[in-house]
């Protein structure tokens, strides 16, 4: 397997271009499937994650072809000769389940894998059923799949979240374009991504109020068509590289950055003593007075803090004057990468969903692991400010949520390079 080699070698200088969301790019490619007529991204990342996607779209009828050295993504689903959506496919990812609610608005049928197997109650996968399920779908679970029937069409109906899960709020919003009459989605998650999807349901045709807050109504179509929409800038891979600099010292431009992605996120970073301003072409980050405070981090859903940053901020407040807490509330076991900075010297204690991190004056590089995706890009992160090398294994992690991570760090000073596995 690949490893990263990262050597700790002072301040970064220059630009970073920021990638369309991956999130919101595995959410809009599934809207495809909701109209017989061609629906192209632009903007769009190259990431192992699209690929699964594309592989899971094609398996289900639909073309899907990539374009300008893969940003830009041009599908059609005039003709779909299968609905089922099987394991082997949708065991790759989680976001496979996105096609759950197209697919059953769509051709009234569907059968959808659990997505890794996993057991209902013990993931929110449940909320995406209850949702088509308040729009009249018949369900049954067998043998680790999803069959999802409405052979009169969906209805509108009142979704109530039990809490405000991203992505049962893009499944049912998809699917409720299609519906017969009206659909209100209570208590729905506010994410850009879900804003994202909207607009470009509704550049398709959909009637749809309310996206970014709490409450969305949707008015159902008899059809939509095709459009071109441009993916929202990834807000995760923004905030890991506006931490770069914030580790390292120096001063780098994120471009397509925009603070209204971020802003809890940019909150932090200024009680920290991290300034971030806007230009012309994104943010301009960079330390105010050189030493980095400690700051306390909750994660809550958008607009509160991001759990995808938690990884990458708990290695910048590593060196930190004094002592942070940071408290995860979305996710259980998320600190895994918790013991990895130790190798490196990092003073962190975790206790359940809670870990502090005392700020010690130097990390030390170190041979060490990724875990999961943005820990694999935190320990990175962390080995740009630590003495001597780090060597960061198992990065396959990285390939599913950041393109040319190498180059987009060493276009900015960074010492890191890609050795390949003999």
């Amino acid at each position: 397997m690949d490893s990263i080699l990262v050597r700790g070698n002072g301040p970064l200088s220059g630009q970073i271009p920021i990638a369309g969301a991956k999130n919101a790019c595995l959410t809009l490619m599934p809207a495809t499937l909701l109209s017989e007529e061609p629906l192209t991204l632009t903007n769009a990342p190259r990431l192992s994650d699209i690929q699964t996607m594309t592989e899971l779209l094609q398996s289900l009828g639909a073309e899907v072809s990539r374009l300008q050295d893969g940003k830009v993504i041009a599908m059609s689903s005039h003709v779909l000769d299968n609905n089922t959506a099987h394991y082997d496919i949708v065991r790759k990812m989680r976001a496979s389940i996105l096609v759950l609610g197209p697919l059953l608005a769509r051709t009234g049928q569907a059968i959808v894998s659990l997505p890794g197997g996993c057991a209902i109650g013990a993931r929110p996968v449940d909320l995406h059923l209850r949702a088509l399920e308040a729009m009249g779908a018949q369900l049954e679970l067998k043998e680790g799949y999803v069959h999802a029937s409405a052979p009169k069409g969906l209805k509108g109906g009142q979704v109530d979240f039990a809490f405000a899960s991203v992505g049962a709020t893009e499944n049912a919003l998809m699917a409720a374009t299609l519906a017969k009459g009206t659909t209100i989605l209570k208590n729905a998650a506010r994410e850009p991504e879900i804003v994202d999807l909207a607009r470009c349901l509704r550049a398709m045709g959909a009637q749809i109020e309310g996206e970014g807050s709490s409450s969305i109504t949707i008015q159902g179509v008899d059809r939509l068509y095709g459009a071109t929409h441009q993916v929202v800038t990834d807000r995760i891979e923004l905030g890991t590289y506006m931490l770069a600099p914030a580790i390292c010292g120096g001063e780098v431009e994120l471009l397509g950055g925009r603070i209204d992605l971020l802003s809890a996120f940019c909150e932090k970073l200024d009680t920290a003593g991290i300034n971030v301003s806007e230009s012309a072409k994104g943010l301009v980050v960079k330390r105010k007075n050189g030493e980095i405070r400690a700051v306390d981090v909750t994660t809550e859903p958008f607009p509160g803090f991001p759990t995808d940053l938690q990884a990458q901020m708990m290695a910048l407040l590593c060196t930190a004057e004094g002592t942070s807490v940071l408290e995860e509330k979305i996710f259980e076991n998320r600190f895994m990468h918790a013991p990895e900075l130790m190798r490196m010297g990092a003073n962190i204690e975790v206790h359940g969903g809670t870990a502090t991190v005392t700020g010690v004056k130097k990390l030390k590089g170190a041979p060490v692991m990724a875990t999961d995706l943005r820990a694999s890009v935190s320990l990175i992160l962390a080995g740009l400010a630590a003495e001597g090398e780090t060597k960061v294994a198992r990065v396959y992690h990285l390939d599913r949520g950041y393109e040319h991570v190498v180059r987009k760090l060493r276009g900015v000073g960074a010492d890191i390079e890609r050795i390949s596995a003999a």
